[in-house]
């Protein structure tokens, strides 16, 4: 089969590579991927679970063709997990010691024809879905998990909150779509790039600013960059007793006013994916509409991969998500 593989910092490969086994596993044909952050901070070199050679990729949708499911469209939980640990058995399974995700070895990517999956990681797509609003479960399911944390911490409901999402990615965008879905009402996204702001505005019922525009005094802030410069601008916003959920992962260290958040009782929260019922909470949302048209990702050929890749590096795509089509 045909498949876009990381060879090393900026280097993508499409060539030729072996099948896939499936074992007792469900064999994918891979109708639509979408280019995460993580696979362009593996591009950069700056991920050493992501050694190279590996094929990237986990944000996919498309067909069994083979095994479990055989015939049914689904979008993939690229998440795999043992299912009897302490974590798995309370409905925290993103949290499983002996986790794997697809695009990590021992697991290549779907950045391919192919991928093969548990049959338990699919969720079936309705013949209304397209399968490239179903590859959105997984990086909008990042955000279901981090709303579903801060209504668990907040001292009001989401739906009664002052909610501030910084950056409008896919993971910010996805994240405000979310809380509009939860109920929320007053929701800022923060975006430095002009033209992320203008896709933003259009993608659903909220403020979208620049950084100088943003107001403070807020209940609840969603960081889904994740850099020094965000955190301080999220321990700056965020009002006594109020929540900070961090997805991001843009940078280890720095931004966070840990005098402020413990002078003013602010709670931070580190959020990871997801656990698999957010996951398929999220894509229930997707396919009943609760989440907007999802009309913002750009699709690309999985074969000009490389460029995507290079475009997005360079700060040439205004769209908050790149999807490669095999």
């Amino acid at each position: 089969m045909k498949a876009l593989v990381y060879t090393g910092p900026e280097t993508l490969a499409y060539r030729e590579v072996p099948d896939p086994e499936p074992g007792g596993d469900a064999l994918i044909e891979i109708a639509h991927v979408g280019i995460c952050g993580s696979d362009l901070h593996a591009y950069a070199g700056h991920d050493e679970r992501r050694p190279a050679p590996l094929i990237l990729g986990h944000e996919a949708a498309g067909r069994v063709i083979a095994g479990p499911g055989a015939g049914t469209r689904v979008t993939i939980n690229p998440l795999v997990t043992c299912g009897a640990c302490e974590a798995c058995r309370a409905g925290r399974d993103n949290l499983c010691p002996d986790r794997q995700i697809i695009s990590m070895p021992p697991r290549e990517g779907a950045f391919a024809e192919r991928v093969v999956m548990p049959g338990r990681n699919l969720v079936p797509i309705p013949d209304h879905v397209p399968t490239e609003k179903a590859a959105l479960t997984e990086p909008l399911a990042c955000g279901w998990h981090a709303v579903r944390l801060a209504e668990a911490a907040l001292d009001r409901p989401v739906a009664a909150a002052r909610c501030q999402v910084i950056g409008a990615g896919a993971i910010g965008l996805g994240a405000a779509l979310v809380l509009a879905a939860w109920g929320a009402r007053e929701i800022t996204v923060v975006e430095a790039n002009p033209a992320r702001r203008e896709v933003g505005a259009a993608a659903g019922d909220f403020r979208v600013v620049a950084p100088e525009g943003a107001e403070g005094d807020v209940d609840l802030v969603i960081d889904g960059v994740g850099i020094e410069a965000t955190r301080k601008a999220a321990s700056a916003a965020v009002r006594p007793g109020g929540v900070i959920m961090h997805i991001g992962l843009g940078s280890g260290a720095g931004g966070l006013d840990i005098r402020r958040m413990t002078l003013q009782e602010i709670t931070f929260i580190g959020t990871y994916t997801y656990a698999a019922d957010d996951f398929r909470d999220t894509a229930a949302a997707i396919f009943d509409g609760r989440l907007g048209a999802l009309d913002w990702p750009v699709m690309r050929p999985l074969s000009e991969g490389a460029q995507a890749f290079a475009d997005l590096k360079a700060g040439r795509v205004a769209a908050p998500k790149v999807i490669l089509v095999p």
